[in-house]
């Protein structure tokens, strides 16, 4: 078995060689600038991973991983459109280097050439894939329409928020998984196993991410601490506050919510008094341990010897613990 940093270097070649600018270069400029913006590549890694781990060939997986690094690509485009995004990688986001036109045309250019990668498979393969795809790829979207549904509604559940994460980030990372099982023509149970890993330990990182953009260490998440919160976004932590408070502690999460001062750090910090007062930060924090159980939970009953678990194993430890 390869390392994930080997997975990605092969990933990365191969992904040089396959995204070329042909005329009409406004329209596939913008594909190759978004794809080397860089990133983790772990959705691909998690194909090529998953190939070798059922006992074929990784490199028979190249094309699929593409296709699911261009999609993942082509959702950010457009999400960095619908959120009128200035940077994305410490770069000019695509609609702001070219313009918002040529973000959605090159964007959707990019959703039909992953569905053309999957015609370099036999029938077989090639109607599996693209149904996983095709499934997944509508779940994204009711994901991002829930996001944004829920910035203007005000009877946002907890189930309506984990259903969200799951349709928006989670399916993702179980197609990933099982796009790799499909390739190595692995039985159905296995299929469906590793699919359902990755989407527990998907849940599991959005919650935390969640808990992460409040309580994180600067100096290692990423992003701006607190982010969410000036958003007003709901997250899992506001919601479980919401339920775990009082009246005039809920009142006042909601005040707070509903405003967006000039100066931000205020409101962070009496937004997160508020999430650990209530006790929704030591909440989310079980929530997130229990969802990343769940996914070992999962790996263990799947029918592979344990030298061939280890490495996915190994993959969910260091994604919680942001090392991958």
């Amino acid at each position: 078995m390869r390392s994930i940093s080997e997975y990605r270097e092969e990933f990365l070649k191969y992904l040089d060689t396959k995204i070329e600018v042909k005329e009409p270069r406004n329209l596939y400029e913008p594909m190759r600038y978004i794809l080397q913006l860089g990133g983790k590549r772990l959705r691909p890694v998690l194909v090529l991973m998953a190939t070798e781990i059922f006992d074929a060939d990784y490199r028979k997986a190249l094309d699929a991983a593409l296709a699911i690094e261009i999609f993942h690509n082509f959702s950010l485009v457009h999400d960095d459109i619908m959120d009128d995004a200035p940077i994305r990688r410490g770069k000019k986001t695509v609609h702001e280097k070219w313009d918002i036109n040529t973000g959605i045309l090159s964007g959707d250019a990019m959703l039909i050439n992953a569905y053309q990668l999957f015609e370099n498979y036999e029938d077989k393969i090639f109607k599996e894939l693209a149904q996983l795809f095709t499934r997944t790829a509508m779940e994204v979207c009711e994901g991002q329409q829930y996001d944004m549904d829920f910035e203007v509604r005000e009877d946002v559940q907890i189930e309506d928020y984990l259903k969200m994460i799951e349709y928006k980030t989670a399916v993702l990372v179980g197609a990933s998984l099982q796009m790799g099982a499909i390739v190595a023509g692995t039985p159905r149970e296995c299929k469906e196993a590793i699919y359902q890993y990755g989407r527990l330990l998907g849940i599991a990182f959005q919650l935390q991410d969640d808990y992460l953009d409040a309580f994180g260490d600067p100096e290692t998440f990423g992003k701006q601490l607190g982010g969410d919160i000036i958003e007003n976004k709901k997250t899992f932590l506001y919601l479980k506050a919401l339920e775990a408070s009082g009246k005039r502690e809920a009142r006042q999460l909601q005040h707070l919510y509903s405003i967006s001062p000039a100066e931000t750090s205020g409101k962070i910090e009496a937004v997160k008094a508020l999430f650990e007062s209530s006790g929704a930060a030591e909440l989310t924090r079980a929530e997130i341990e229990k969802y990343t159980q769940k996914a070992f939970d999962v790996l263990d009953k799947i029918d592979l010897q344990e030298e061939k678990k280890a490495p996915l194993r190994k993959f969910g430890e260091s994604l919680m613990e942001r090392q991958v």
